[in-house]
């Protein structure tokens, strides 16, 4: 019978390199919290509990996060270090089961990772990493026989040990009932003068447990996060990875290295993103869709064959297949467009839908709309639905034709093959099949004499 797991997540560091009130591990990484991927993974591991130690301003942790309701939320009042907030939390452990021991800024840690750990026999088991540059990391020290016997924080050690490259992640399993008599015989004489979590080795070692490590595949999934530096390093190794994933399932990617992904996307077949597009939220894809440079597209959904180009943002929208977008369009949440339909440069679109063929193709705004089929919207067509208090809605049948800076004046509706004249402003229905003139009277004043600057006509005055 598998004994259940229990995972503590440590989290109350400070982080005060990166010079920032909030927390260290709610700065973002790919759009989440650095605690939020270590919850999402150690929650795949379907473990027993989760408890994360916080430090004592931990409530603004607890409050992003107040819907994960299953977390033991442990405070560490006195930072004493990292032995000392396992301590906190080891009185709410259950004891009939292994502990995994992890780190909150640490987000890139992979599930796979840890379910290979989980099969240890082992009494303790260290992830460990190679390093080309070891500075600042605990050493894993071994004896003759390759074993480990202890982990060696580069503060107190020597240097020899310090040549040492192969470095504790702080990643670390305990065999189940182990972990609290370990803990009880810390203490803090070291350079640091805190409790060390990785003094626990030499203990176990010393008491003759099987103590072995596993050694992590890749460097940026144990890397830690202490400056908004190596935040960002690890930002890019994420989106060059996720990058890199979406290319072997067939998304042509201009430039991986000009790709970010902050939340869930899907892609369908023969995709092609260009550069410095931003997915947000949750976004699907469909296929031969074509994505031109610097768009956003957050919370939506794009039919197959649709082409959205440069500079573009869609948010919340869902748009059909072989529909056009932009350049320059923006739609915002609730926005439907329909089969074949298309926005142009500068067209904006909140909470309305436009109909199968309808096509607005510059420099309009249509918001609260309800739009048919083989609809054409002028250049500078506005839908006024809003009179200061609440928003109006604009109702507009199949093949009406609006002409060039309208203004469609809410609550009203056009009927089925309506025409508006351009320069129109509309206030009340329009009848099927009608045309809508709605302009102020034409004066035409003859010998108009433009006026003209001041100083032109009086040489002794300056302009200016």
């Amino acid at each position: 019978m598998v004994k259940p797991l229990e995972v503590c997540i440590l989290a109350a560091g400070k982080g005060t390199r990166m010079k920032s009130s909030q927390p260290k591990v709610l700065q973002t990484l790919a759009g989440k919290p650095l605690l939020g991927h270590i919850l999402d993974t150690a929650e795949l591991l379907q473990p027993k509990r989760i408890h994360v130690v916080v430090g004592p301003e931990g409530t603004e942790l607890q409050d992003a996060f107040a819907d994960r309701d299953h977390i033991n939320w442990v405070v560490q009042s006195d930072r004493l270090g990292t032995g000392h907030a396992v301590m906190q939390a080891a009185p709410f452990f259950s004891g009939d089961g292994p502990v995994l021991i992890l780190l909150g800024d640490a987000p890139l840690i992979r599930t796979a990772t840890l379910s290979e750990m989980l099969i240890t026999e082992a009494d303790l088991l260290v992830l460990t990493v190679k390093l080309d540059d070891p500075t600042g990391y605990g050493r894993i020290q071994r004896n003759k026989k390759g074993q480990v016997n202890a982990i060696v924080e580069e503060k107190d050690a020597d240097a020899a040990t310090r040549e040492i490259q192969e470095i504790n992640s702080g990643v670390m399993l305990c065999g189940a009932g182990l972990i609290e008599p370990w803990l009880g015989q810390l203490d803090n004489k070291n350079q640091q003068q805190e409790y060390l979590l990785t003094d626990i080795i030499k203990i176990a070692a010393t008491q003759d447990y099987k103590v072995e490590t596993l050694m992590a595949n890749d460097e940026a999934e144990v890397t830690g996060v202490n400056d908004f530096v190596q935040l960002a390093k690890l930002e890019r190794s994420f989106q060059q990875s996720q990058a890199e994933t979406f290319m072997a399932d067939g998304v042509h990617i201009i430039d991986p290295a000009r790709f970010d992904v902050r939340g869930e996307v899907s892609f369908g077949r023969d995709v092609r993103v260009d550069i410095n597009v931003l997915f947000e939220g949750n976004v699907v894809i469909g296929d031969a869709v074509q994505i031109g440079p610097n768009c956003i597209i957050k919370d939506s959904r794009i039919g197959n064959g649709t082409v959205i180009k440069a500079n573009s943002v869609i948010d919340g929208a869902v748009v059909s297949q072989n529909c056009s977008v932009g350049p320059f369009a923006r739609l915002r949440p609730g926005s439907y467009m329909q089969n074949a339909a298309a926005v142009g440069n500068f067209v904006e679109m909140k909470k309305s839908t436009l109909g199968p063929g309808s096509k607005a193709s510059h420099l309009s705004y249509l918001g609260d709309s309800q739009i048919g089929e083989n609809v054409n919207i002028g250049a500078g067509t506005i839908t006024c639905n809003y009179d200061g208090v609440n928003k109006w809605q604009t109702k507009i049948g199949d093949g009406v034709f609006v002409g060039s800076n309208t203004a469609l004046v809410a609550p009203v509706s056009l009927a089925e093959g309506v025409t508006i004249a351009a320069g129109s402003t509309i206030t009340t229905d329009v009848p099927a099949d009608h045309l809508a003139v709605g302009r102020g009277r034409q004066r035409n004043i003859p010998d108009w004499q433009r006026p003209e600057k001041e100083s032109e006509t009086n040489p002794d005055k300056k302009s200016g």
